[in-house]
């Protein structure tokens, strides 16, 4: 970057500059700054963050549609192959994102145990998504989302678990109706499946796992890495992890693909498609922080499990009861009780 420079010139070298007048040439802009500017001339700041905040919900609600119409009824029956396809779609992005992008700067690993505890959080990262994506095989969208919804309940117990950390009275009130709300929501699903209610608990009590261990394990500043720094490298490693799991499990879903693409080239359109759209779910999560905040996107992700609920409702048709719907909002206005609880514990906490 040009450093700022001021020429002074000479008193009487120009007649038109008088009073020891100071000329100043402006920085020369970061890459950064000039693909702004290059957006804002197009875009307002309030449009562009309509635009991204849609982006998100395109891509959360998208792969979720995708994932239960490609597992459950267009009838691909790998949900660990489909992960590790995630895995590699993400990989390949980050790279082009942070090294041909340069969205974010890039992050080296500075040492030996700082891969190892990312390799922890990919094996951790592996097991939760694999299990959400096996559970949507057997469950519909919108119970898969009401479980996800109980994510604060699982955090709050591994957080108490592993660093003895306590809540406020006011939090662990608000965690019931999360608990309350689940219970309705299961005694009521017409689709219930025991398989995939296990699965889909344990994907969620994974994320959460996955959220206090990370807190643990990088918290040192030298150690500390961006989201998508952490994604570049975890992907590659989850994808090696979930490797020999879906040739062991799954057989060599590679050579069927292909015998399945000879007469029907859909399934790689849709399969490229599906990765694509995951990948997007982590770019639009670190887009949507940095336009807005961290605040909005635990709010936006609080309403789209009810939008990706009725979204897939109106789509797969699967049936709904009145008590099962009623056990949902429980779920979700608990989650909302929950973040505002946190909120002010942290403010009392100051």
């Amino acid at each position: 970057m040009v450093e700022a420079q001021t020429w002074a010139t000479r008193r009487g070298s120009n007649p038109r500059l008088e009073n020891d007048q100071v000329l100043d040439i402006p920085t020369t802009p970061t890459g950064d700054v000039r693909n702004n500017n290059s957006i804002g001339a197009l875009l307002s700041p309030n449009l562009l963050t309509a635009l991204i905040i849609a982006s998100w919900y395109f891509s959360n609600i998208g792969v979720l549609l995708l994932n239960k119409y490609l597992l459950s009824i267009y009838g691909f029956r790998y949900p660990i192959f489909l992960t590790m396809l995630h895995m590699i779609s993400c990989s390949f992005y980050s790279f082009i994102a942070i090294h041909w992008l340069e969205i974010v700067p890039f992050q080296h690993i500075v040492s030996r145990r700082q891969f190892l505890k990312i390799a922890a959080l990919s094996a951790i990262f592996c097991f939760s998504v694999v299990c959400g994506n096996t559970s949507l095989r057997y469950l519909p969208v919108s119970f898969n989302q009401a479980i996800g919804a109980t994510t604060p309940f699982f955090t709050a117990v591994f957080a108490f678990l592993i660093t003895c950390k306590k809540e406020s009275a006011e939090v662990y009130l608000a965690l019931l109706p999360v608990v309350l709300g689940i219970v309705l929501a299961s005694n009521s699903e017409p689709l219930f499946h025991l398989f995939g209610f296990l699965v889909c608990v344990g994907s969620t009590a994974g994320r959460a796992l996955k959220s206090v261990v990370q807190g643990i394990l990088l918290t040192s500043e030298a150690e500390k890495l961006h989201s998508m720094n952490l994604l570049l490298y975890m992907a590659p490693m989850a994808a090696l992890i979930l490797l020999p799991f879906t040739l062991y499990i799954e057989g060599n879903v590679a050579a069927i693909i292909i015998e399945k693409a000879r007469g029907d080239s859909f399934s790689v359109f849709l399969l490229i498609g599906n990765a694509t759209v995951a990948y997007l779910v982590n770019l639009t999560n670190f887009l949507v922080t940095k336009h807005t905040s961290a605040l909005t996107l635990q709010v936006l992700g609080n309403v789209k499990a009810a939008v990706a609920a009725v979204v897939s409702v109106l789509i797969f048709r699967n049936p709904v009861t009145v008590m099962g719907m009623t056990g949902f909002v429980v779920t979700v206005m608990g989650v909302v009780l929950y973040s505002e609880a946190k909120k002010r514990s942290r403010v009392t906490a100051h």
